[in-house]
């Protein structure tokens, strides 16, 4: 795929858990976290920003991983 200038790689988070009524949008460089529970919101946002930080010290971008990349970092980043 021929980038354009703008990157369009970014993870999705999406938690379905959610039972208290509340809309949770969190958004950051290179993700976006909608919905879950408080808890689970809390983890997406957490795993993001561990993703994040990991991403940055490799000094590349998430639309620059291949998946075996991408798989390795988000485990490290989930702590799974």
């Amino acid at each position: 795929m021929k980038n354009t200038g703008k990157d369009p790689g970014m993870l999705l988070g999406l938690g379905l858990d959610n039972t208290d009524g509340h809309k949770r949008i969190t958004e950051g460089d290179n993700f976006c976290l909608v919905g879950g529970s408080e808890e689970t919101h809390d983890r997406m946002t957490e795993t993001a920003i561990k993703f994040n930080e990991k991403l940055s010290r490799r000094g590349k971008h998430v639309s620059e991983l291949s998946p075996e990349e991408f798989n390795d970092l988000m485990r490290e980043a989930s702590g799974r």
